[in-house]
């Protein structure tokens, strides 16, 4: 039997997708071995956000042409989209996919007899998100559903319009029934996931909304805890937030991209709000849910920014109520404005302002989980730890390790929080 051995870097759509593609293999009597074992087939899901995944994910094709010169190494996702010229040159590289290819894999690797194939079409050319349902998942309590692809925004920075399309959307129908058909599998918590999912619908006809998705598989009542992705500020109407505080199902966890803390800064990003804006919008939520973990993304050392432009940015977020950051240092991505902008900031720098920015982050995560202590959770159980105790994920994105009885795994469980550690909570189940 052939082994195949999957990696995956950068968002949550392409772990959906290599999810996906892991499916269709081991359907196919391939047998999904990890990335570091010899395997017959690697497949790289590669991300091109920054030029440091562009790295990581050359490193990790001449990784696996070491662990078997003979193997067939397949490169997709993002940086295959954008760079298959480049990525053919690499040594042992079998097949290329963009990301609309990569569906496809299993029936392209029946087809390799050449020495290379590279299959890459013009994804600004898409319309269409097509349903993908996968009938199993790695992980056993929490599943991801991708409902939208693509984004229209063209931020200055991004090269994610480049090599995902335009936004589209799955149909509403075919969402509601991934979402049906990983219930029906045993899974208690479903992600939403999407490149701009705050943008769901508006290409379909007739046009929905995200708002409409998620009361249609509300009323549906088959799933005890629905999450989703990334939101735009500027994409978060009061009637969403609304229905968040009243949902029983909706978790209590936002993720709501910032970028720079700074107006002009964000002009320049061409981020289509200001601080101001945000911090309404944050407020908002924080008065209808109070629990609310909220996390943002923000980049450091866009072009132009000055030392005021930053400590803008630090004093921002010190004043908000943000559970975590992603930090991303600037990386300047060809076929992006910001790539030719006056006032690049030297690479030492953005560096020093990144490991500030995440600082800044751990102290909120800190505060944040200590709201917490004496409280009780609902924590919904994904496995054991070596030393024996459970661990689990709260609603409000809270990652617990606890001590109990029983057999509690893939179930929603209320914990008691004692103590506060770097990364997660400590706690006692409840019986």
């Amino acid at each position: 039997m052939k082994k195949a051995a999957i990696t995956t870097l950068g968002c949550k759509t392409n772990q959906f997708e290599s999810a996906a593609m892991v499916e269709s293999l081991a359907k196919m009597d391939y047998t999904i071995v990890p990335f570091t074992d010899c395997a017959d087939i690697y497949v790289i899901n590669t991300c091109t956000v920054t030029a440091k995944s562009d790295a990581e994910s050359r490193r990790l094709i001449r990784r696996a042409r070491r662990q078997n010169p003979s193997a067939k190494i397949v490169v997709t996702g993002c940086y295959a989209q954008l760079a298959h010229g480049e990525i053919r040159e690499l040594p042992g590289v079998s097949i290329i996919l963009g990301n609309n290819e990569k569906k496809d894999l299993v029936g392209i690797l029946e087809e390799l007899e050449q020495e290379q194939i590279v299959r890459v079409s013009d994804i600004a050319k898409e319309r269409r998100a097509d349903a993908i349902v996968l009938e199993t998942f790695s992980e056993h309590t929490r599943a991801f559903l991708q409902v939208q692809n693509g984004c229209d925004s063209y931020c200055s920075y991004c090269i994610v319009p480049h090599v995902r399309g335009s936004s589209r959307s799955v149909m509403p129908d075919e969402a509601v029934d991934g979402v049906m058909a990983f219930a029906g599998k045993g899974f208690k918590e479903v992600v939403l996931t999407g490149i701009h999912l705050g943008m769901y619908g508006i290409d379909l006809d007739p046009r929905t909304s995200l708002l409409d998705l998620l009361s249609a598989i509300e009323e549906c009542s088959v799933i005890a805890r629905l999450r989703i992705g990334s939101l735009e500020p500027a994409e978060i109407p009061d009637s969403l937030i609304t229905f968040l505080a009243a949902s029983k199902i909706v978790c209590p966890h936002l993720h709501i991209p910032l970028q720079s803390g700074d107006d002009r800064i964000l002009g320049s990003m061409n981020r289509h709000y200001t601080t101001r804006f945000y911090r309404e919008t944050i407020e908002k939520i924080m008065v209808a849910i109070p629990d609310v973990c909220i996390g943002t993304d923000i980049i450091a050392g866009f072009p132009g920014e000055t030392d005021k432009e930053f400590n803008n940015t630090m004093k921002f977020l010190e004043s908000l109520p943000l559970a975590y950051f992603h930090v991303f240092p600037f990386s300047p991505r060809a076929q992006t404005p910001a790539a030719g902008m006056s006032g690049q900031v030297h690479g030492s720098v953005v560096k020093e302002r990144a490991k500030i920015l995440r600082e800044l982050s751990n102290a909120k995560k800190m505060s944040y989980y200590n709201r917490f202590l004496g409280r009780e959770l609902p924590v919904l159980v994904q496995g054991r730890e070596p030393d024996g105790s459970f661990k689990g994920l709260s609603r409000n994105y809270i990652p617990v390790r606890m001590i109990g009885d029983g057999n509690p795994l893939n179930t929603e469980v209320k914990a008691t929080i004692r103590e506060v550690d770097k990364e997660f909570v400590r706690g006692e189940m409840i019986s």
